[in-house]
């Protein structure tokens, strides 16, 4: 048996995560546990591949973390779910940074957004 049995679901927990900008690192174990209220075991299983979270936890996080249920539970698609398709294989997006700074740039007021667009482009 796999020593992390579901670790291509931790990778998409962790992308879906940074795509939200949650903590990382060290408070992201605690900051996940808080969010789904589960104990700092159960969201370590989570994050490191041990275990799954329960079907209606699995639904729960996609909706919260706005990613698509599907490629948060099979690695189906994309992470927002675009242009899903029925024999489509599993997404390659890894960039963490730029889930990250897309998580970011999400919580923003609409004029800060328009405003930091502004400054990129410069």
């Amino acid at each position: 048996m796999a020593q992390y049995p579901h670790k291509d679901f931790a990778r998409r927990l962790h992308q879906a995560l940074d795509y939200a900008a949650f903590p990382t690192a060290r408070q992201r174990t605690g900051s996940v546990a808080e969010a789904y209220s589960v104990s700092r075991e159960t969201a370590r299983k989570w994050l490191s591949g041990l275990s799954l979270p329960e079907l209606e936890r699995m639904l729960e996080i996609a909706v919260k973390q706005k990613v698509s249920f599907e490629w948060l539970a099979t690695g189906r698609g994309t992470l927002e779910g675009k242009g899903l398709h029925v024999r489509e294989q599993p997404s390659k997006y890894d960039d963490t940074e730029e889930l990250r700074l897309i998580g970011l740039m999400r919580k923003l007021p609409r004029k800060k957004r328009r405003a930091l667009i502004h400054l990129l482009e410069e």
